[in-house]
């Protein structure tokens, strides 16, 4: 059976950088990042937490559907695939592992607390040259608590603030086992 790993975490936890260089590690991977999905949508694009509320969670479920009908595709090519996405409740996992059944799931949470994953949100925006107020961390931080509350316990919980990626990768790797779900 083959392997595919879920990488989540706040806006700003690293999520995407950490998923492109596990993804790298691998010998034959893909990454598919959730955000970029989102981006495909050219017009009527509903964004989580924007209105219409309904609009927006169906979607979200679509994206979820689209990450995992392209992970399987990959998947059965003979590619590891890597997603990344913000999964803040045990329902929403549920749905990736339903989705994909018959591969072995690694579920990452990258939890450098609050005020990293703000502070690396900053620091990427004003290396793109956008300085939103707030960042997208500052509006989503709240999650924090949701997560934990939801999916502590499940999957391979990470404190990466005093990491960098390679080293936060090099674990993730190591505890690979821990990360099944």
């Amino acid at each position: 059976m083959s392997d595919a790993w879920l990488i989540t975490g706040i806006p700003g936890a690293g999520k995407s950088t950490v998923a492109r260089l596990l993804a790298r590690r691998l010998p034959q991977a893909v990454h598919i990042e959730g955000d970029r999905l989102q981006e495909w949508i050219v017009s009527g694009g509903v964004w989580p937490g924007q209105e219409p509320e309904e609009e927006s969670e169906r979607q979200v479920q679509l994206n979820v559907r689209n990450q995992c009908l392209l992970a399987r595709s990959f998947g059965d090519g003979g590619f590891v695939p890597v997603l990344d996405y913000v999964v803040v409740s045990k329902a929403r996992l549920e749905a990736y592992r339903r989705q994909l059944d018959g591969l072995n799931l690694h579920f990452v949470v990258l939890a450098p607390g609050r005020e990293v994953a703000v502070r690396r949100d900053r620091e990427r925006e004003a290396e793109h040259g956008h300085a939103h107020e707030p960042t997208i961390a500052e509006r989503w931080a709240h999650l924090e608590e949701v997560m934990a509350r939801e999916l502590r316990g499940v999957g391979l919980w990470l404190d990466s603030q005093a990491q960098s990626a390679d080293e936060t990768v090099d674990e993730i790797l190591r505890r690979k086992e821990e990360a099944r779900v």
